[in-house]
């Protein structure tokens, strides 16, 4: 017992949000926090940790008593001014435009946040991602020609990156002379440093933004002027839920909102898929002999590594939550990471099991009104990866000269609190006699990322 005390009180020294050592694996110190209390208040920040599964589905959805005003950001710039007294709503709404990422879906609150949500799922219509689903198998393939012929490659960049960019740049519609241009500007050039959730003290930007809203700025105002038959004309003449027509630049934040949200998680979910797989060989045989489990690894690999580590919420008034009590103002993270991986939950959840029965209970992908409107396509993109890669390969393995020997693996994650993934992961792989081009597979769900 005093061993595990002392335990719980290094780890209460460390920062979550500065401490590059939690970087490669926070899971230690969000145990420690969660057995301790899955509601407790870190001594850094002030930032109250939220790491209990039960508990993060109540802040998820109590949108009543808690803003999603500085859900991106935290603690970091902080609120503008003091947050004082038992109702801080007015000055939530007073000094919102203060805020970093304030004109993007996942820091507006209702009615604002409803009327902004329903015109993004009229961009993702069941039938245009039935379309945008029949691409997937076809553009899988066409991205694994390259990228496998040489018998080894860096994934996240050689593949995961570009097909998931490529994947929603088509369901967008992005006409395809451009998709070249949306590549070099948010894959091939050096991703910029002090961004959203950087461990770092950068400056926060806006600037991974700005590429998107210029460009779609110039479709959405060339559509209404000249409509054609094509998917930006339907992005260009989608209405509010009362039938009014948003102003140009709401149409244009959802879809940038959507195209670099669900683009970087799904890259991240790739990556961990990968990883696990290259890691574990009798899982991967086991795949490659019973595909109608992939789902469920898909899963299980969310509930494993979330894409995002978490999101932040501000109290408005005084809440309880799982029985500890916040005063107005009070700042929270929902670690959606811890939250998978709760014992109470999920049972031994240290130990990856594609049979989990209850894996898709995992937070991955957020509750409540801010779920994930991308789920569906993040998973049917991780599906047509998985079963293409499997069909054109007979094994993958981790690159030892890159990663190290197993038991002494060496892997960079990036340096957010926000985010978790992968930066690199070197492969190799053994191919198969003739890759296959059929259609996909039967049953193939067109079932989606942050809202």
């Amino acid at each position: 017992m005093k061993g595990s005390v002392e335990t719980v009180r290094e780890f209460e020294a460390m920062d979550f949000f500065r401490d590059e050592t939690l970087v490669a694996d926070p899971y230690p110190y969000l145990d420690a926090l969660r057995r301790k209390c899955p509601v407790q208040r870190e001594r850094h920040h002030d930032v109250v940790m939220v790491t209990g599964y039960e508990e993060a589905v109540e802040v998820f959805h109590d949108s009543e008593a808690f803003s999603s005003c500085i859900s991106v950001t935290g603690p970091f710039p902080g609120f503008p001014v003091p947050l004082d007294g038992d109702d801080v709503s007015a000055l939530i709404e007073r000094h919102r435009h203060e805020l970093p990422m304030n004109d993007q879906l996942p820091t507006m609150d209702p009615p604002t946040h409803t009327d902004h949500r329903a015109l993004l799922m009229r961009l993702i219509t069941p039938k245009r991602l039935k379309e945008n689903e029949a691409l997937m198998w076809d553009l899988a393939d066409r991205m694994l020609d390259p990228f496998l012929t040489p018998g080894e490659g860096e994934f996240i960049s050689g593949f995961a990156g570009p097909f998931t960019l490529l994947v929603i740049a088509d369901l967008l519609g992005v006409p395809e002379e451009d998709q070249d241009e949306f590549l070099d500007k948010l894959q091939r050039q050096p991703a910029q440093t002090g961004g959203v959730g950087g461990t770092g003290a950068e400056t926060l930007a806006h600037s991974p933004l700005e590429f998107l809203y210029g460009k779609f700025t110039g479709y959405i105002e060339d559509r209404r002027r000249s409509p054609r038959a094509d998917v930006l004309t339907g992005l260009a003449g989608a209405t509010f839920p009362d039938g009014s027509t948003p102003e140009i630049i709401d149409v244009v934040r959802v879809a940038a909102n959507l195209f670099s949200a669900g683009q970087e998680t799904t890259v991240r979910l790739l990556g961990s898929a990968l990883k696990i797989l290259a890691e574990q060989p009798d899982l991967q045989r086991q795949l490659r002999a019973e595909r109608e489990r992939i789902p469920a690894f898909i899963e299980e690999t969310l509930r494993w590594e979330s894409p995002v580590k978490g999101d932040f919420r501000l109290s408005r008034v005084p809440v309880t939550v799982g029985g500890v009590q916040l005063p107005a103002g009070t700042t929270v993270m929902v670690v959606n990471g811890a939250a998978n991986r709760d014992p109470r939950r999920f049972e031994n959840p240290e130990t990856f099991d594609v049979a989990r029965s209850n894996a898709r209970q995992h937070l991955a992908f957020g509750r409540g009104i801010h779920s994930c409107p991308g789920a569906p396509l993040a998973r049917a993109e991780a599906r047509a990866s998985l079963e293409r890669l499997l069909d054109r390969t007979t094994d993958i393995r981790v690159n030892e000269r890159v990663h190290g020997p197993a038991g002494n693996r060496r892997y960079e994650y990036m340096p957010t609190f926000i985010l978790r993934g992968l930066t690199a992961l070197h492969l190799e792989f053994d191919l198969a006699p003739a890759p296959p081009r059929d259609c996909p597979p039967a049953g193939s769900p067109t079932g989606w990322i942050k809202g």
